[in-house]
This record gives structure tokens, C-alpha cells and sequence, in this order.
């Protein structure tokens, strides 16, 4: 580990091609600085379209799921396959700039422990994120795959009952709670993996497989099932109610994901490596408001860092 000291006659070397922990985190709440000040208008726009893409997502996971020969005979690799599929919605979320609730749990949470948005700012956003992403969500379910007819065959509509029934009445109003915590722990922990990358392939490899992780075991995305779940209703799963989708697939799919993703993911990584620690600079640049305590301060502070070197001014000309 090398021990940088930024002080007179010192600059900033990368040697390597990563955010070191420290720093991905520190980025993390950067970024819910800025997403937490955007007008609202545009974040609500930006929440619409990360449903419409995790919809899109979702509705593929169906399709790769509906494979006749495989699901006799190979049922296990049916579902891997949809499974290893679904993490492009993160990706395309994620790529696009997209504000999906769950990760804004994360995000806007770091920057809110960091002092950086007023709790309520926090609050706003999620409020914010969840209704967009619902309105998203329902626009690809009715429009493009309801009225579009893309799931109109009977072995589909078949698989798509079956599968909501499996999701929405067996499992127990805790037991979807528990899993919501789960999910969201590994989506925010993919969005941290992806954040630590400086080039679209690694950063699309980090979030793959957290969320391949989270789909394969079938654990519960409140936003995800913002498709899932009305779809099963649109094709008249028995027993699966508005009612129902509301006290059992949002409320504690919504409750656990919070849970998850502000607490186990973004606050876990705020007290190991933000907490009662020096500010963090990205790229040799540190946040307009850490910077300015800084100046006050005086030296700039030690900061520490896995893949940086320090050089002085005079090695570099070198």
C-alpha cells in the first residue's frame, strides 16, 4: 500500500485501472449529490425511463424462460440462462444515467451520511424515483406488452401465471421482506462494483454478476416486480389482487429494498471507509465543500490508496 502525502510539489499518479474502495465510495456520494439537486421534473423523466428499461429487461427473462425443450429437460439451465440475461437492465439503467429507487437508496443515503443533502432531499428523491419508476414500468407492461400482443400464447400467459403465483401469494409477507433486504444489497453492491470501473467493460462485468446473483435466487426488486406482478394480473393469475400486489409486493419489497441497499450496502461502506476519515480526492480533486475546509485547514491531509502513486513535480519532468 502506498501512503500519499498531497502536499506542495506533489501530484496525483493512477497506477491502475480501478477506484480503489475509498474512493468508489467517495464517488458514490458525489453522485447522490448530484442526482439529489436535479430538478425534479427531470429526475421523475429519468425515473420513467429506468422502469421502461427494467421492464424491457424483465420481459426478456420471461422470453428466455419460455423454451419448451430446455424446460423439460434441462430446467436448472433454463434458468440460469434468464438468470445470467437480466443484469442488462442495471447496465442499461445504470449507462444511461437512469434513477432507479433501489439505487437511489444508496446513493442519495452516502450523500446524506456525508452531510452533503439534507435528509429530506433524500426523502424527496426516493418519492421521487419510486413513483417514475412505477409509471415506466406500467407504460411497457400495458402499451408495449399488453396492447402489443407479445405474450399471447397459451404456454406464455401459462408460464407468466405460474411464475407470479410462485412470486406473489406463496411466499409470506415477511419472507418477501426478508429476500427485498437480499436483493437490494446485491443491486447497490453491483452499482458500487460498477462505479469502481473506469471503462464501460469493467464497469459493466462489475455489475453483472451481483445482479445475476440476486436473480438467479429469485430474491425480490420492488421495482422489478412493478412489471412482474401487474403482468401476471393483466393475464388473470388466480388469486393475485391490486390489494394484494400492494400489501405483498410493494410494501415490504419496498421496506426491505431500503433496508438493503441504504444500510447493508451504502451505509456499510460509508462507516468502513468515509466515517471520521480524511477527504477523499478523485483524480487529484476533491469536493468543492471538502475543499474548502481543507483550505482553512491549512496542508492538505495523508490520504491512502491501493493502486496510487505519488511523484513530485520534479520526477515528472523527468
Amino acid at each position: 500500500m502506498a501512503r500519499i502525502q498531497n502536499q506542495q510539489n506533489t501530484v496525483w499518479v493512477r497506477n491502475g485501472n480501478a477506484y480503489s474502495p475509498i474512493e468508489t465510495i467517495e464517488i458514490v456520494g458525489r453522485l447522490g449529490t448530484f442526482k439529489a439537486g436535479i430538478f425534479p421534473a427531470k429526475t421523475f423523466l429519468s425515473a420513467v425511463s429506468a422502469g421502461c428499461l427494467a421492464s424491457f429487461a424483465a420481459g426478456a427473462t420471461l422470453i428466455a424462460s419460455n423454451l419448451p425443450w430446455m424446460s423439460e429437460n434441462t430446467p436448472g439451465l433454463v434458468h440460469v440462462t434468464s438468470s445470467i440475461l437480466f443484469p442488462c437492465a442495471l447496465v442499461m439503467i445504470f449507462m444511461s444515467g437512469a434513477d432507479l429507487f433501489t439505487g437511489s437508496t444508496m446513493l442519495t443515503g452516502v450523500a446524506c451520511l456525508q452531510g452533503r443533502i439534507p435528509w429530506h432531499k433524500m426523502l424527496l428523491h426516493w418519492f421521487i424515483c419510486f413513483w417514475g419508476n412505477l409509471a415506466g414500468s406500467l407504460f411497457v407492461m400495458a402499451i408495449i406488452f399488453g396492447y402489443g400482443g407479445l405474450f399471447t400464447d397459451p404456454a406464455q400467459v401459462k408460464l407468466i401465471q405460474n411464475f407470479v403465483y410462485a412470486k406473489q401469494v406463496v411466499p409470506e409477507w415477511h419472507q418477501i421482506f426478508i429476500r427485498a433486504i437480499g436483493c437490494n444489497w446485491m443491486v447497490c453492491l453491483a452499482a458500487y462494483l460498477g462505479l469502481s470501473g473506469r471503462d464501460l467493460m469493467s464497469r459493466a462485468m462489475g455489475m453483472w454478476w451481483p445482479v445475476f446473483c440476486f436473480a438467479i435466487l429469485g430474491l425480490d426488486h420492488v421495482v422489478v416486480n412493478m412489471f412482474y406482478i401487474p403482468f401476471g394480473i393483466w393475464h388473470g393469475t388466480p388469486g393475485v389482487t391490486v390489494g394484494l400486489y400492494i400489501w405483498k409486493g410493494i410494501i415490504p419489497a419496498l421496506i426491505g429494498n431500503t433496508i438493503g441497499g441504504g444500510g447493508f450496502c451504502g451505509a456499510y461502506y460509508y462507516f468502513m471507509y468515509l466515517h471520521n476519515q480524511d477527504p477523499v480526492p478523485i483524480d487529484g480533486i476533491y469536493f468543492p465543500g471538502d475543499l474548502a475546509k481543507l483550505e482553512e485547514g491549512g496542508a492538505l491531509p495523508q490520504y491512502e490508496s491501493d493502486d496510487c502513486v505519488a511523484i513530485t513535480q520534479k520526477e515528472q519532468k523527468k
